[in-house]
């Protein structure tokens, strides 16, 4: 082999070490970020399906009778009787026997007669609710300034994937083809379905 060629070829091979080692220690850090983001882009997409932030809760319980006869009295009974911490919002009578008291992502449906308590709550999803919370920036601050940074280490983990092997297995071959592949999925999606 020519020593010109020969030069070239381990000036070549010199760099490919440093951004195999870039790519792979940049992708080991947004491991943790991509599970969040993945997760809950998973959840988000399906929001008509589900909610991705609670759960819905349906409850049974039984208030001793009989019942105070004033309906702050009722009240008073049941946030003691089902250890309820947080502050009441309202009050009301939907018929004569049947009374409603409404709290944060809680609702009492109370039977004045028999003193049994229908219950519909909504509760955190584990881990999904601040994974959305995350996703979506509703922190802003310096949230904004992490997400920036994941993102441009994604943008690197691109950049230095195409370039990381050379020849056929490189960016002007089986890389090359791949990745151009998939930059076609999103645009024929918006070519296909009409776009924006």
């Amino acid at each position: 082999m020519p020593e010109a060629v020969q030069g070239r070829s381990r000036r070549g091979l010199r760099w490919r070490p440093w951004l195999r080692a870039l790519h792979r220690d940049v992708g080991y850090f947004c491991v943790g970020l991509t599970f969040v983001y993945a997760l809950s882009g998973l959840a988000v997409n399906h929001i008509n399906d589900w909610e991705p932030n609670f759960r819905q809760i349906v409850r049974q319980h039984q208030l001793p009778t009989p019942l105070p006869n004033t309906d702050e009295q009722i009240a008073e009974l049941a946030v003691r009787a089902l250890d309820i911490t947080i502050p009441l919002r309202e009050s009301y009578r939907t018929d004569e026997h049947s009374l409603q008291l409404v709290f944060d992502r809680r609702t009492l449906s109370i039977d004045t007669r028999s003193g049994q308590v229908g219950e519909q709550a909504e509760e955190p999803r584990f881990f999904l609710r601040a994974a959305n919370w995350l996703h979506l920036n509703r922190g802003k601050k310096a949230w904004t300034y992490i997400a920036d940074a994941y993102a441009a280490g994604l943008l690197l983990l691109s950049l230095t994937g195409l370039w990381m092997f050379p020849g056929r297995k490189g960016l002007f071959g089986r890389a090359g083809l791949i990745a151009a592949a998939g930059a076609l999925v999103p645009a024929l999606y918006v070519t296909l379905s009409g776009g924006p």
